[in-house]
């Protein structure tokens, strides 16, 4: 048996781990959860072909009223449906998708009806209109003419599109931020049509490609009308405020998180979890400097300058290794070399046989992350996971330029790397993807995600990566500090006013981040919300349940079981990870 199959038998086992009370409930779900699967891509054709399902690749999504009442019926129609089956008496397997299902159903309500981005915020359409072009274009999921003639399909569509988002959008609700994002992504589809569509002109016959360069007139056309609409329109009317407010906000994290952390639990282990850390990085400052200065003697009792000041001249041997501004996606490159070797030489999971490719991070996107993990939709399987990385801007100054490499210097790219790829998010939803229940990997988590991803970086500096070189774990907490800063900064902002000021002090100071970098999250999180806390989160649900699993299988425990028995649930929220390798009562949502 190969270890991919023993994977899904692993999964499959553990969902078995009780007799369900009653069999006929399981076939009632699992049809009920089919035909799910089958209907609701059809709610969002851009969507759907993120996911795998190509049956709608011709289509582009409606941006309207009766859409949305179509959204709200069948999401209504699923919840009387999934009512009627108790998740007790399912199979423990059922019992995660149901609960899965319904909170989706529920939150997805609560996002149409309540949150109203539709009416705010017109990032969610400049990524619409870059993912209907790039999501065709990017993989070999079909022979490239018929992907071209369906890019054809959609440009046609354009016009429409945004003449729909123009009649949606209210101009006074957008904050401004999201206005000027908007105005830097809009065009971005058209480098999308010039670098991935033109180029492929002559796979086409004379009257597929008349039509298609037909319809990218017209699309150009449209985006330059709907660019001069959000500067001359939206833009001076943007009166919105970014900040959701603590009812909003707490809904949404509930919603985003799924586990049974409060926002005041979480901020409370946050700055616990902050001191703690950075205790941790002095001790490791401590070891750096004497083996470079070994007739160093440290105070007892330092102050708290003073272990900022020895943190920091330590970082500054980091920094010293920075890439060159061309050279940001080379050095990702011989980092993920690097981390592919190591992990398979130290034999710490099971790696999947997928392809992964780092690309330079598509103009449509950018200004939200540095970098991010594009894998394939759950029912694409096997198809190319993209590193994508972003260019540093054209307008930066040298110092700005300066700044940023600093933040991202050749160590911190190794960490990166192990992040967005091996063996954090390519890994584990490439794994993810081959669950055998589709519904969970559609429904998948972001906690548990950002979390493994967190995890797999300690994990890997722990096992001996670099030789155990202590930078690296220096660099390693620090970015630990990131992901803890990103909690308070995310609910600081959302729901006490926190200022841009007093959010760069922590994260400047407290988290020791670049200003670029810090500046960056400051835009991130008003763009954002709930988002920023799911790695803190994921992360000690992880470090807790690693925890846990050694402690309950006592000698018996072994690393590559351990990472290969966890990655074999899918992608479910961490919670329900720790039920079923513990053997412990599912968290249910009752009905």
């Amino acid at each position: 048996m190969s270890t991919l199959c023993l994977l899904v038998v692993l999964s499959q086992m553990a969902g078995s781990a009780t007799i369900p009370a009653d069999a006929s409930l399981d076939r009632q779900f699992e049809q009920l959860a089919a035909r799910y699967l089958d209907e609701f891509p059809a709610l969002s054709p851009v969507s759907a072909t993120a996911l795998g399902d190509h049956r709608f690749d011709s289509q582009l999504d409606m941006i309207s009223a009766e859409a949305r009442a179509q959204k709200r019926a069948f999401y209504h129609k699923y919840l009387e449906q999934l009512s009627k089956i108790k998740p007790a008496q399912l199979s423990r397997a059922n019992q995660v998708d149901h609960t899965l299902l319904k909170n989706d159903l529920e939150g997805s309500l609560w996002r149409l009806e309540t949150l109203q981005e539709w009416a705010w915020n017109p990032i969610v359409y400049t990524r619409l209109s870059g993912s209907a072009i790039y999501n065709l274009m990017a993989r070999d999921f079909a022979p490239l003419k018929i992907r071209l003639v369906h890019v054809a399909e959609r440009l046609e569509q354009f016009p429409r599109l945004f003449r729909q988002i123009r009649a949606t959008l209210d101009p006074t609700r957008v904050p401004l931020i999201h206005a000027e994002t908007a105005i830097k992504q809009n065009r971005g589809v058209l480098n999308i049509l010039d670098n991935l569509v033109e180029p492929n002109f002559d796979e086409l016959q004379k009257d597929q490609r008349d039509r298609l360069e037909r319809t990218m007139v017209i699309a150009k056309t449209a985006v330059e009308e709907h660019q001069e609409w959000l500067e001359a329109k939206l833009l001076p009317n943007a009166r919105g405020d970014f900040r959701l407010g603590s009812q909003l906000y707490d809904q949404k994290l509930a919603f985003v998180l799924k586990t049974p952390l409060t926002r005041g639990e979480i901020r409370e282990r946050a700055e616990k979890e902050l001191r703690l850390v950075r205790d941790q990085m002095y001790r490791i400052s401590q070891q750096i400097y004497k083996e470079k200065y070994p007739y160093t003697e440290f105070p007892k009792d330092p102050s708290p300058a003073y272990k900022q000041a020895l943190i920091r001249s330590c970082l500054e041997l980091a920094y010293r290794e920075i890439p060159r501004p061309d050279e940001i996606v080379e050095t990702a490159k011989r980092s993920l070399e690097l981390a592919t070797v190591f992990l398979r030489e130290n034999d710490l999971l099971t790696l999947p046989p997928d392809p992964v490719e780092i690309i330079v991070m598509p103009e449509f996107k950018r200004g939200v992350a540095l970098a991010y993990c594009d894998s394939p939709g759950p029912l694409d399987v096997g198809l190319k996971t993209f590193y994508a990385v972003a260019p540093l801007p054209e307008d930066w100054s040298g110092e700005q330029v300066q700044s940023f490499l600093r933040e991202y210097n050749v160590l911190s790219i190794h960490d990166l790397t192990m992040h967005e790829a091996m063996p954090g998010h390519f890994v584990q939803l490439a794994l993810s993807n081959r669950y055998p229940g589709k519904l969970r990997a559609v429904l998948s988590s972001g906690v548990f995600i950002e979390g493994w991803a967190i995890y797999s970086e300690r994990m890997m500096i722990d096992a001996g990566f670099l030789d155990g070189d202590p930078l690296m774990r220096l660099i390693n907490l620090k970015w630990y500090l990131r992901g803890i800063g990103n909690a308070i900064i995310d609910q600081a902002i959302h729901t006490e006013g926190m200022t841009r000021e007093r959010a760069m002090k922590l994260m400047m100071e407290d988290t020791f981040q670049e200003e670029r970098e810090a500046a960056g999250k400051w835009v991130r999180a008003q763009l954002t919300s709930a988002q920023l806390s799911t790695y803190f989160v994921g992360t000690v649900e992880h470090f807790d349940l690693r925890h846990d699993v050694e402690r309950a299988w006592g000698a018996k425990f072994n690393l590559k079981t351990y990472h290969d028995k966890i990655l074999s649930y899918g992608s479910p929220p961490v919670q329900y990870a720790r039920a079923l390798v513990l053997n412990e009562e599912i968290p249910l949502k009752e009905n």
